[in-house]
């Protein structure tokens, strides 16, 4: 069963002197987002999320580095049919971000993914949840704030 949780996670890399940040374009919307899934039962903690669908949507490494970003969102429940009944209005969703080692490889959630700059990538995300974290992790990794 679906736990009540969502996780969004940003693959990012530095190419060149710069962070790249890797979109991923869904197949049911055409929207562009980063990396994002829910909670199941077998998910001991959010971490373990956090790494079980970075592997599922783009063949990510749980060896790989990730980090907790303080951008936090909620997301309306009827998303996902009220599977937590009606009481449950809203779900917490928690960001992370993962430097990516290794080839991306796309799930059959999504036509494709891309490399994109911040600017690039602020310009054609469709969540302000999305933005946000974007804005938060580039100004850390610019910054060099852990």
């Amino acid at each position: 069963m679906r736990l009540p949780y969502n996780v969004l996670v940003i693959p990012y890399m530095k190419r060149d002197d710069e962070f790249r940040y890797c979109l991923f374009k869904r197949k049911d919307s055409g929207h562009w987002q980063f990396i994002a899934g829910g909670g199941e039962e077998e998910d001991s903690n959010i971490l373990e999320t956090v790494k079980r669908e970075s592997n599922e949507e783009a063949g990510l490494s749980s060896e790989n580095k990730y980090m907790k970003l303080e951008s936090f969102s909620t997301i309306p429940a009827k998303h996902f049919g009220f599977v937590w009944g009606e009481d449950t209005l809203v779900i917490p969703e928690h960001v992370y971000a993962v430097s990516a080692k290794e080839k991306i490889k796309t799930s059959s959630e999504h036509q494709e993914f891309i490399w994109l700059s911040y600017e690039e990538a602020i310009s054609i995300l469709e969540y302000d949840s999305n933005k946000n974290a974007l804005w938060e992790l580039d100004y850390k990794l610019k910054n060099n704030i852990k």
